[in-house]
């Protein structure tokens, strides 16, 4: 009997085809599930959505902190946190910047609204005008140099005479029998103080006459305050009440500050200029420049999306549903948001605007090869089918490779970067399963009417700039190397800007406020703080510190305490001998109108009569203004309030000053004590740069040289130094650990190892040509936008991965596909809603946009251009 032939066995399937076979089936079923039960499925996502609405308005809130955007388990954090527990007053605080015309405006203005600030304790706890305080009226000439105080000296004896007449009689009475005592003693007049008074009179009184705010600084005049640019400022220390479950923590308390300013009049129009500043008032603003611009971001985002949607699908039912899966998606993605993180920071913020961008690539390539099928005559049911046999693998492995970029954050030290993706890898599995679920159940309930093709006829393409890289693969590659070489030598020179001012707007009142008094002693905020045990500890690093070349400064509680006592006390003590007794002259009343009148006739007299000597033509000058603005009473009281208002206090003040007495440490006023010395014996130092920090390179430098004296040394300039290594090290760590996942998951899924390797060839070019771009256009990475680049690992192969997957499929032909077209408006829709960042106020978030713009739009260049050369080379 004759044997059958023997029949070789069929091989079984490698296990990446297993791996294939088995998500298409998962996929189909699902559809097909979700076909025969589509009401259902509305009903569970409409279900989802209404409490995801309601975790959003009870437990969203953002916190624009970037310290808190590390882990606390840090050195630099721990010894920052150290700081904090040892000085608890420290940080959160309000600064309130006064200017005014005069040393006096400026004085009285900050007296009137500290007082008034004391009276709003809801929202205010507490208000300190240091300068003000009675322990520095006394005892501030104890703190200016022996060579200052010796000078000052000088200057007030030779201007006695001015003080002792005009604090007798402060009226223009009183200035016309001082300009008779100063010019009727000498037939040429050339005393500087005197040239000084009269040259600030004149522009007083020509600015009265041309109705223009202008007032008498007497302290100048005489020589007797400070530099002009600190004598007229001063500071309120506010403590404010901060409300941590409001979406404005600081907003009441800046609002009071603003509104006490208001009620007291306190305007440029009377001479006053009123500013916050502070980590407070930087943080309220930033929230509210995130708040506005991430509003506007994500409607423009959705705007453009919905339009690139509608020239893509061009089918009505397409875009419903397409939208409707991507409304739904950023509901529940925000809901998820809301329950596991609560409070988002000023990267995690960005979620929607990512959501918005990449949800839409799954039901672009779902409804684009649905469509196909229904052009090709399929039914509905079948032409669902038939788009979830054909993507569902890509669409699957697109969805992974996302997630898996996105939650490759979550073991890095960067928390604000890790709560992304956290975020933003749950929204990828929302986005994936509500286009494979709400998107087929609303085509099931309102299938898409079959339409002429849309996608460009075979060999159509064959003469287009699309089909070039296929027609001319070597000439493309060997492009590509020359692009490369170049790239390669811009991207070296990526400069990364790790400080958190950069990330803010500074069009803001609090960072243009900071930026304009950052070189006032004590208010730099690029100081180093040290935390010493005990006194003794802090004198040697205070000794050893004065001696570093990168410090201008070191302030200490033993600083506090003015040095040389006993030789300025004796020039003050000389002084209140020679020159008190004119400062204590009891007053005469003001004169009438009729006074007023008189006094202006004998001043222009007087002043008319000087034909020689260096002041003849400042008083000339000023019998010229004093002529024109004419005798009417009225404008004669506002020259003399606007010339000799703010000269009782001054007077008032300088004499206060001349009861100094020894000052010891107890006698510190109490505020200030605490923000230098703990109750446990700790103290803080504050170590104040020489050279403007802004500048990356000294502040580097800076800390290096201050470290090794204070290994445990914290502040501004440690932490953004430390801060930027640390997030370095976490995008490093991230990039990584997404390129392994994703490796391993395409190992699991491709057939061929060399198609792994083809799916990271746009990924790699496209992030080379990103940094490259990014040094072109002068842009640096920074704590925001360097995001972008372990993105691109997860991002970056999604496209590619439906190129070479279609291109299998179809034996080469992948251009003349659907597929290019879904991936073309897949990159355009991201793009899109990425670039709607730009639009941003924040510095940070627009330069997000900028570089992801950048990154999608050349991996869209490499995807469509590069990667369909290469597969050209190895066909043949």
């Amino acid at each position: 009997m004759k044997e059958p032939p023997m029949v070789a066995a069929s091989p079984p399937p490698d296990p990446a085809r297993r791996v294939d076979l088995f998500m298409t089936a998962l996929v189909r079923a699902w559809v097909r599930g979700v076909e025969r039960r589509p009401r259902l499925a509305l009903g569970l996502t409409l279900g989802l959505m209404l409490l995801s609405g309601w975790a959003i308005a009870t437990h969203l809130s953002i916190r624009t902190d970037t310290s808190a955007m590390l882990s606390p388990d840090l050195p630099f954090q721990q010894d920052h946190a150290r700081l904090k527990a040892a000085f608890p007053d420290l940080g959160d605080d309000l600064v309130v910047v006064i200017d005014g015309l005069t040393p006096a405006v400026a004085e009285r203005a900050a007296q009137t609204l500290s007082q008034a600030l004391t009276q709003r304790p809801d929202v205010i706890a507490r208000a300190v005008d240091l300068a003000g305080l009675p322990f520095f009226r006394r005892n501030g000439l104890l703190y200016l140099s022996p060579a200052a105080l010796d000078t000052l000296a000088g200057t007030l004896t030779q201007a006695q005479p001015f003080l002792a007449g005009l604090g007798r009689d402060p009226s223009l009475r009183g200035l016309a029998d001082l300009m008779d005592l100063a010019l009727g003693h000498t037939e040429a007049p050339s005393d500087p103080i005197l040239i000084a008074v009269l040259e600030r009179m004149t522009a007083v009184t020509t600015a009265t006459q041309h109705n223009e705010m202008a007032l008498m600084d007497w302290s100048a005049a005489f020589g007797t305050s400070p530099a002009r640019g600190t004598a007229t400022r001063r500071f309120l220390l506010i403590k404010p009440v901060l409300n941590n479950a409001s979406l404005s923590p600081a907003g009441a308390a800046m609002a009071a500050v603003r509104a006490a300013a208001a009620e007291a009049g306190l305007s440029e129009a009377t001479g006053v200029r009123v500013r916050l500043t502070g980590s407070a008032a930087l943080a309220q603003e930033e929230l509210g420049t995130v708040r506005s611009s991430m509003g506007v971001s994500n409607l423009v985002s959705f705007g453009i999306v919905a339009l690139l949607l509608v020239w893509g699908l061009r089918s009505g039912r397409l875009i419903l549903a397409t939208n409707a899966a991507l409304v739904a998606g950023l509901v529940i993605t925000a809901g998820f948001a809301a329950v596991t993180v609560g409070t988002l920071n000023l990267i995690s913020v960005a979620f929607a605007v990512l959501f918005i961008g990449l949800s839409v690539d799954f039901g672009l390539h779902y409804g684009l090869r649905y469509r196909e099928a229904r052009v090709a005559g399929l039914a509905n049911a079948a032409a669902l089918d038939e788009a979830a046999s054909s993507t569902g693998t890509s669409l699957v492995l697109s969805a992974l490779a996302a997630m898996l970029a996105f939650l490759s954050f979550l073991p890095t030290d960067y928390l604000g970067l890790a709560q992304l993706g956290l975020i933003s890898g749950a929204g990828m599995a929302i986005a994936l399963l509500l286009n494979l679920t709400l998107l087929p159940a609303i085509l099931t309930l309102m299938p898409a009417r079959p339409v002429k093709p849309i996608g460009v006829p075979a060999g159509a393409l064959r003469f287009s700039l699309l089909h070039l890289p296929e027609r001319r693969p070597r000439a493309t590659l060997a492009m590509t190397s020359v692009l490369v070489g170049g790239a390669l030598w811009l991207a070296v020179q990526i400069r990364f800007d790790v400080d958190p001012l950069a990330l803010k707007d500074p069009a803001t009142e609090s960072l243009s406020t900071l930026y304009d008094v950052m070189k006032e002693p004590g208010l730099d905020p690029y100081s180093i703080d040290i935390l010493a045990a005990d006194a003794a500890e802090a004198a040697r690093l205070t000794e050893a510190l004065n001696q570093l070349e990168a410090v201008r400064s070191v302030a200490s509680l033993p600083a506090l305490v003015p040095a040389e006592q006993d030789q300025k006390l004796q020039v003050i003590e000389d002084l209140a001998f020679t020159v008190g007794p004119s400062l204590s002259l009891p007053q005469e009343a003001p004169p009438d109108a009729a006074g007023l009148v008189e006094a202006r006739r004998r001043l222009i007299a007087r002043l008319a009569d000087v034909h020689a000597g260096t002041a003849a033509p400042a008083a000339q000058a000023l019998a010229t203004a004093l002529g024109a603005l004419g005798d009417d009473p009225t404008g004669l009281e506002r020259l003399q309030a606007r010339l000799l208002d703010g000269l009782p206090d001054q007077i008032a003040r300088l004499r206060d000053s001349l009861s100094a007495g020894p000052v010891s440490l107890a006698d510190i006023p109490p505020d200030l004590r605490a923000r230098y010395g703990a109750a446990d014996g700790q103290m803080r130092l504050q170590v104040f740069p020489r050279d403007d920090l802004r500048d990356p390179r000294a502040l580097q430098a800076f800390v290096a040289a201050v470290r090794p004296v204070a290994p445990h040394a914290t502040g501004a300039p440690v932490i953004i130094v430390e801060a930027g290594r640390t997030v370095i090290g976490a995008f490093a760590e991230a990039a990584a650990l997404a390129t392994v996942l994703i490796t391993a998951m395409l190992a699991a899924v491709m057939r061929r190892r060399r198609d792994i390797l083809l799916v990271f060839v746009p990924v790699l070019l496209s992030g080379l040509f990103t940094l490259g771009s990014a040094v072109l256009i002068g842009q640096a990475l920074n704590l925001a936008n360097v995001i972008v680049l372990p993105l691109l690992v997860g991002l970056g192969v999604a496209g590619a991965i439906h190129v070479i997957g279609r291109a299998h499929e179809t034996a080469g032909a992948v251009l003349d596909s659907s597929t290019p077209r879904a991936v073309v408006f897949s990159a355009l829709t991201t793009v899109a809603s990425f670039s709607s960042l730009i639009l941003s106020d924040h510095p940070g978030t627009a330069s997000m946009g900028i570089l992801l713009t950048l990154a999608l739009t050349l991996g869209l260049v490499c995807t469509l251009g590069i990667l369909p050369a290469i597969l050209a080379l190895l066909r043949r």
